[in-house]
Order: C-alpha cells, then structure tokens, then sequence
C-alpha cells in the first residue's frame, strides 16, 4: 500500500503559464483583427482620424538571424512599447512599427556555403522573427513593416542614391530655417559654370570645355562621385570597408582580417561637406552626451591654422633640372601660438613632397641616429616608407610605442624666425589628418617631446609651465614666453590672444591663415558584396558614368552561379576587387536607350553597403505603400516635422545600442539632411530623442578542461563554514564561472520561446523592465523570474478567485488609507514612466498591489487604475482583467488614470522618534502637531520607556513633525 502523500490538485482558474498563453495569444489574435495599434495618418492610404497630438517611437530595427532571438534582444522593443502604450493612454497617436534590415554579410555567408539564395534565408529568418516578437505583444502597426531587400524600398534606396548624384553643396546657399549651406541640384551649378558666374575648378571657360572635362568639373562637386582613393582593402573578406568598419587594431571588424591601404575607384558620399552641421546641430537634438561626444571626436573639427614653411628642393639645390623652385611645405596646427618653439619638422611617410624634398647626400654634421643606418636620404625615407606602409593608422599611432623616424636630409624655414628646422619623416603623423605635415614644438607636445628625446632635438617652451613642472612638454594654458621677432611679440599674452596675434600677422604676410580641418573623410560606399542593392548607374566604353532614369527603378540583382565574391589570402595586400556580380555578364552587360539611341553599357558591379538601407528607414514607416513620393509632406510633417519642443524636427524616441554612435547614427543624420536641403522633408535630423538601453548578459561555465557547460544544469553550493561564499557545481563536478555575452558556444543560451512556455509573455516582460535601470548592463538569472510570475498571480488573485472563477473585486468604497496609496501609485508611476524608469514604476505597481492583498476584497476604485497602470508593461493580463470587471473593447486607449491631488495632500506623517540617536519608536501625528505635544506624545512611547529605563533626560530634540531626539541624563 502506497505511503505516498497525494499532491494536491491545482486551482482550476490559478494564474498558471498555460493559463498565460491562452489568454495572450486571444489578445493578440484580438489586437490583429481590430487594427487596435494601427496609426492612422492625415493623408494617404493608411488615413484616418489623426488627432493634433502624435508620438513616434522607434527602435534601431533588427537584422533577421538565422538563429532567432535570445532573451537580451527583445529588451529595446518591450521597452518602447511599454513607452508606446503609456503615451497612447496619454491621448497620442502612437507611431510604433518594425522593419527588417535585410540585406547583409551574415545572409551572403551562409549563400556561400550553403548554395541557398540570400533572399530565401532572409525571408525564413524574418518569419522566425516576427513568430517571436508577436508573442510578446508588441503594438506595433503591422501595416508599416516591410524589409529593406524589398523590391519598393530598393527603389526609393537607389532614389535617394540619384537624389545626390544630382546634387552639389552650395556653401552660400542659404538654408530654410537660417544659416548658410545647403544642397542644391547640380544643374544650378551646371548653369553657374556656364554662365560665367562661378569659375570652374581649372579655371578655364565651359564654352571651351570638352564632355570630359565638363563631367569632370560637374563630379568634383557631386554629393555621391566616383572616386580613384585611398581605401580600405580587406583581401580575407574580398571587399572595401569604410573606416568605421576597421576596428582600431587595422582589422576588419567581421571576421578580423587584416586591413590594407590600396587606391581604387568606388562611389563616395561626399559627408565632408555637412561636417559642420552634423557637429552644430548635436545641441539641438536630446541624445546622450556619450554619443555626441563620440560623434564630435569622430568628426573632429579642429580650428587652428595654415601655416607655410619653405623648403628647398632637388631643382632648387640644382640636383634636378628646371632652375630654382622652392616647395611651399603646408602645416596645420591648433597652436599657432607656438611657433616659435619649433624646432624640428615631421611629414607622414606617405607625403608627395618628399618625392621632391629629399636631397641626394646627408649634409654636413648630420647625426648617425638620424640616418636609420642608410647610405643617403633617399635610401633612408624609401625604406622607412616601407616599413610604414606595412602599419595600420591605428598601430602606428597607438599610445606609448616608441617614436621612430628618419632625417629626410632636407631643412625648412620657419616663417616667424628664419630657423632652419630639420625635416624628418615619421609615422605617427598621418597623411589623412591635416596636410600629413606638422611642426615639431617639443616643449608643448608630449609626442613631439618623445620623438625629441629619441633623436637628441632641441626643447623650447613657449608657454611658461607652472614652478612644480620639471620637465616634459606643457600642455596647459599659461603666459606665452620666448615667442618674439623684429615685428610681433606674443610674449606676456594668453594662448587665446596669442593663438589670435600671430594668426593675423602670418596672414598679412602671406605665410598663413585661419583655417578648420576635420578627421572626417567622405564615405565609401561601394562593397564588392552580391547582397546589396545595385548602384542604379551603366558605364558607357569610355567608362563614363550614365544614372539611369527613375522609370527603370529598381534595378534588381540577378541570379549568380556563385554568391561570394573572390576572397584572398588574409596578407595579400597587392589583390584586387572581384565582386560576385561581375559573373552575371547577361545582367552586367546591357542595351539601353538613355535617351541618345539604344547603346550597349555595364552596369556597375559593386553593390552599395548594408548601412544605406538603414539611413532613411525612419521616413518609409510614415508612408509605407507609397509608389508616387518617397514620403508625403503632409505625413512626414505629421509625424517628424520640427515642433517647439524639437526645432530639428525627427522620430520623439529611437532605442538602441551605443554600438551604432558612429555608423548609423552619423550616415542616418548626414542623409536626412541633405533630404532636408533638397526640399524633401521638413525634419532636418532623423532622431530627436535617442535613448541607448543596456544589455542583458548572461553567466557561463566552465570545467576544469575550459569546456563549457549548460549553464541551467549548474548548481550553486553554499559553502559549509557559514562564511557566505559559494562555488558551482555541475554533475558534481567543480565548475568555474564567467560572465559576458549569450550564445550557443557558451551552452547559456535563453529564448524567449523558453519564456513563453515556462512563465508566459507577460512575466517575461515584467521581469525584463524590472531588472534594473534600462540603460545599464544586467545579467540574466531565470530562477529570478519566477519573482515577476508571483507578481502578477497575486494579482490575478486580488481579482479572481483562483477555486472558483468567481470575482473578488468589490463596488464598496475604498478605506482612505488605499485611496491615499492609489493616488501616490499613479502620481509616481507617471513620473517614473515619463522618465523612462520602467523598473521603479513597476516597484510601485508591486507596492500597491501587496496592499491589496491585505484587504478582506479588492475595491474597484483601486483595481482599475491598478489595471490601467500596469497595462503598459503586463498588457494581456491587464486586458484580461479588465474585460472580467465588466469592460467591453481594448484598454489599450483606456486614459491612464489621474491622481485626485486631494489625496496627495499629507495629513498625518511617520516621526521617527530616537534615544541617543537610535530609532526606538514612530508615532503617526498631524502635519500641524506642535512641538511641546509631540515631545509629550514620544515621551510616553513604549519603545522610549524601554531605551530609557531608570535613566532621566538630558535633552529633548524635536524637529516636529518627523523628529525626535531623545539624549538621557
């Protein structure tokens, strides 16, 4: 006979994850046929009833892995949705929709080894996606989502691509709105050239300019141009990267291959021209300082001056012929100020007056360090040359590496003091900053004083360093020193005066001027990719570049035998581009009439890179279906149009990563605003509030040989000595334990499908918003979320009887103590929701709610504003509940409840009342207690009587209405 004690059976109607599912997937079936999260527009095939008050939400839209989503990448969307609901319940139209940034390498790969086309395995993908993040109940408008390889957003992708092949940047232009520069069409300054009333780039007259030259002046001017550059080769990938995508140690941030400097000729984007705007108008747009200060550094706009040295060269030394001829060798520098404390020049390995610089023997004197070993000067910099060629940029200027470098044999004059200043040549200077030039001020520079020492230069201070300096370059501010001539002294003045001074007097003279340089270089923006779209261009015999009309958009790609293109051995820097569409020679090769007759011309095989997709995405969800305009005015105004409280105009929040500060973020701003120029829209930045949430992380472990382990077969044990550390175990054997990224290798992998099943989507999302601040990293832990499912089924139980079904709620009044808290709930979930402190709304949700569980019944004054404030971040239960209290329809549009501020105003507080400073007692007394009765009052508390004992009172401090202080005899 059986001992065994029978499990009880479990309530029939308890908040259970089966019970969860149903009623999740019913509301979401149920949002889907109503349309309930459709936002309608003014105009248009998505119009509607659009009230005066909208709010746009978005999250940086997602590539679609194959691997689905683990449970740290939904964070963002529950996030924004939990936004989107709060200010839908405010009375906003809300704008909340998702896309799929389809086109890119992950797609192309798995082509490569699989045979599969791209398009399949990114539709597969997406609808792997979409199955996940509509189980979590996400109220998105279903209406605007679409995938970037669609073949209408293609089309508008090449539009925009025309848009500024047709465009120049006209620095006088006057702006709508104020200041001066803007995109204008090239054909205005097609007519300028031709009238006479802008000079060409050479000089010479348009009548007298041939269709190449014409083209050719036109092209220096284009906002997207073809370019023979300096670019970023990658033979492992077999493609070009932009800058952004090489990762500080000179390698490719997929993959991590090496990276090598080559010329080729790729399509540029010419972002140089708006640098100074996309540093302007950070401070009118609400990001984190974090991201503009990454932006601004990545820009770096620096303000400083020209500076020309003369230099003799190898005509003017008679070792060429030609007669005398001087080089005018060209610096920039912040410090102007410090000129005076030059006292040795250094050119980038790369600079072309070095070609014509160096002389043919060492001159006289020249020390044996400075030589490298070699023969001659031009033994000496051809080597070092090589050696550079060999370092990335970010190798050879990274911190604390010794400073190396060779004297070129060649002296400049420094303009100020006639001082003959040796020339070297070094690789911590780059060519692609400033003029790839500097002069050398030891004194003010800690590089330059390093160099300095390795090469026995001479040091001159001109800012006076403080009397505890001892030795070093200075680099603070203080009184300018040794920097005089015959005509100017800067000494005594500031460096800001100083810096202004000798500004003036090298212009005057003609061996300067004011100037501002960027670290910003154009984009590139050609990939020797398959999966990308298709620049919309054919190249005629002469390899001219012909755009094709807008009536034959989208051009689409072919099939291809072979989806990757040609990849290298990892070092062979000498490789070339072989792009996989260059196989299609059917679809390159083609017959068009262009508008002179049907010619044979080549489509371009490059395809643009996966960012252009996502550089306007914002704009396709105001006005998904249209075919006749990239976006309505009216929508676009609607939606992102600049208001007094966003003088930018833009999206009222965009989510995601910081990881995207530079990429995205800089492309997305640079593309919106020469729309804007062009007369496009009417939002000169995309994003006018950016919000960057953390990551969710997760542990892992590890045996003893390094191989990891399932991270939810791992126990934790206590240790026996009571000390309070703990190890892991796993099957009884001793594991360690790391913490960092999610993934299958790492065996600790989460879904939210896992979720869903276990707990249901609703605890999922109340977990995910209560773990902390949003934009701070946390780590994973499931054995938590059984904590936000506790949550939710003593609500369930506040309202339902979980035996029965029956209701508890009750039409009674509420006791004043619950309405009180009712009112503080809703006053403080509000502000916590306005400032996006999901975490501390749902502390106060949990507050109200165990209250509730103390009372005999739930009274409804207390249950529905519960409902409505919990709604955002729980929606299906909340819904659920609603409906069972006697609610027909959604609450989704239900107002979010209002505080009565009569119930906010205090009439008794908690005093805290102490003995020699410790609390023995409270007392709950009126707001207007006076001091003498609330002495008496903490006198008389048992806890006081206790502390106190035989002894007596010294004295008595009373901070009425909070405090009192009892000091005994």
């Amino acid at each position: 006979m059986s001992t065994e004690t029978p499990v009880p059976a479990e309530p029939r109607f308890r908040y259970t994850a089966r019970l969860a599912s149903e009623i999740e997937q019913a509301w979401q079936d149920r949002w889907e046929e109503l349309g309930t999260f459709h936002a309608p527009n003014p105009v248009g095939d998505l119009a509607g009833d659009a009230t005066d008050s909208t709010f746009y939400v978005l999250d940086m839209f997602p590539y679609p892995s194959g691997k689905g989503l683990h449970v740290g990448h939904p964070l963002g969307y529950i996030a924004t949705d939990v936004v989107g609901r709060y200010q839908r319940m405010k009375g906003k139209n809300v704008l909340h929709a998702l896309a799929y940034d389809a086109f890119g390498l992950p797609a192309e790969q798995y082509a490569v080894q699989t045979g599969q086309h791209p398009r399949i395995t990114t539709e597969e993908n997406i609808a792997t996606m979409r199955r996940q993040l509509r189980r979590l109940g996400l109220g998105h408008d279903d209406r605007r989502s679409f995938a970037t390889t669609d073949t209408g957003y293609v089309r508008w992708t090449q539009w925009i691509f025309l848009q500024m092949y047709h465009a120049w940047y006209d620095e006088d232009a006057e702006r709508p709105g104020g200041g001066r520069g803007a995109a204008r069409p090239i054909s205005e300054l097609e007519a300028a050239f031709a009238d006479g009333s802008r000079p060409t780039p050479s000089g010479r007259e348009w009548a007298d300019m041939d269709a190449d030259a014409r083209a050719a002046a036109l092209d220096a001017h284009r906002l997207a141009y073809v370019s023979d550059a300096p670019v970023n080769w990658c033979p492992g990938l077999g493609t070009v990267l932009a800058n952004e995508e090489v990762t500080a140690d000179g390698r490719s941030e997929r993959g991590n291959y090496p990276v090598f400097k080559r010329n080729l000729r790729q399509w540029m984007m010419r972002i140089t021209a708006y640098a100074d705007r996309l540093v302007d108008d950070l401070d009118h747009i609400d990001w984190p300082d974090k991201v503009k200060t990454m932006q601004r550094n990545w820009i770096g706009r620096s303000e400083g001056a020209i500076v020309t040295f003369a230099l003799p060269s190898r005509v003017s030394a008679g070792e060429a012929p030609g007669g005398s001829a001087e080089l005018a060798l060209d610096v920039f520098t912040t410090r102007p100020d410090t000129l005076f404390g030059a006292t040795f020049m250094v050119l980038a390995p790369e600079h072309p007056l070095l070609d014509d610089a160096v002389p043919a023997a060492w001159p006289a004197g020249t020390q044996e360090t400075w030589t490298g070993g070699h023969a001659s000067p031009a033994e000496a910099v051809a080597a070092y040359r090589a050696q550079a060629a060999a370092k990335t940029d970010e190798e050879r200027q990274e911190e604390g590496r010794a400073k190396t470098g060779v004297f070129t044999g060649a002296f400049a004059t420094n303009p100020v003091n006639g001082a003959q200043l040796p020339v070297f040549v070094a690789d911590y200077v780059l060519m692609g900053y400033g003029t790839g030039a500097i002069m050398a001020v030891p004194g003010g520079d800690a590089r330059d004083y390093e160099f300095a020492q390795a090469y026995g230069l001479d040091v001159v201070h001109t800012v006076q360093p403080p009397a505890e300096h001892v030795e070093g370059a200075w680099t603070g501010d203080g009184e300018i020193i040794s920097s005089a001539n015959e005509e100017i002294s800067l000494n005594g003045l500031g460096v800001a005066e100083a810096k202004a001074a000798i500004t003036e007097w090298l212009q005057a003279r003609g061996r300067g001027e004011a100037r501002t340089t960027y670290r910003l270089r154009d984009w590139l923006f050609s990939r020797q990719r398959y999966w990308g779209e298709p620049f919309p261009v054919v190249y005629d015999e002469e390899g001219r570049v012909h755009v094709l009309p807008e009536r034959m958009l989208p051009v689409e790609l072919p099939e291809v035998p072979d989806f990757s293109p040609r990849t290298f051995d990892a070092d062979d820097a000498t490789s070339s581009p072989e792009p996989p569409l260059g196989r299609a020679e059917d679809w390159v090769t083609v017959e068009l009439d262009l508008g002179d007759g049907v010619k044979t011309y080549r489509r371009d095989t490059n395809t643009m890179p996966n960012w252009a997709g996502s550089c306007w995405y914002e704009l396709r969800y105001l006005d998904p279906n249209n075919t006749e305009r990239l976006v309505d005015p009216a929508n676009e105004q609607y939606w992102m149009g600049p208001t007094a409280e966003k003088s930018c105009g833009g999206a009222d929040l965009y989510v995601g990563g910081v990881e995207h500060a530079v990429l995205h973020l800089l492309y997305a701003r640079f593309w919106q605003k020469v729309l804007f120029d062009l007369g496009h829209v009417s939002s000169v930045e995309p994003f006018h509030k950016l919000f960057n949430q953390g990551y969710i992380q997760a542990y892992a472990f590890a045996d003893a040989r390094g191989q990891y382990v399932p991270a939810d077969e791992v126990e934790e044990v206590a240790a026996e000595d009571g000390s309070g550390e703990v190890s892991y175990r796993w099957q009884g054997q001793e594991v360690t334990r790391e913490y960092g990224k999610m993934g299958k290798s790492l065996k600790n992998i989460v879904t939210p499908d896992d979720m869903y099943e276990a707990y249901g989507a609703d605890t999922f999302r109340v977990y995910e918003m209560s773990m902390g601040p949003l934009d701070l990293s946390r780590p994973w832990d499931t054995r938590a979320v059984v904590g936000s499912q506790r949550f939710l089924q003593r609500l369930w139980r506040n309202v339902v009887d979980e035996e029965t079904g029956e209701l508890l709620v009750t039409d009674e009044p509420a006791d004043e103590e619950t309405r009180r808290l009712v009112a503080r709930t809703v006053t403080d979930v509000e502000t916590e929701m306005a400032a996006m402190r999901l975490n501390t709304a749902i502390a106060r949700l949990i507050v109200l709610n165990n209250h509730l569980t103390g009372l005999p019944s739930s009274p409804r004054e207390a249950v529905e504003p519960l409902l409505l404030m919990l709604a955002p971040v729980a929606p299906h239960i909340a819904e659920e509940l609603w409906r069972r209290i006697g609610h027909e329809g959604s609450l989704a549009h239900e107002p979010f409840p209002v505080a009565d501020p009569a119930l906010l105003v205090q009439d008794t507080v908690t005093c805290v009342v102490q003995v020699a400073g410790k609390l023995r007692d409270k007392l709950e007394v009126p707001v207007s207690i006076d001091a003498a009765e609330l002495e008496r009052l903490a006198l008389d508390t048992p806890g006081v009587k206790r502390a106190l004992g035989d002894r007596g009172v010294r004295k008595v401090i009373v901070r009425a209405p909070k405090l009192v202080n009892i000091v005994p005899a």
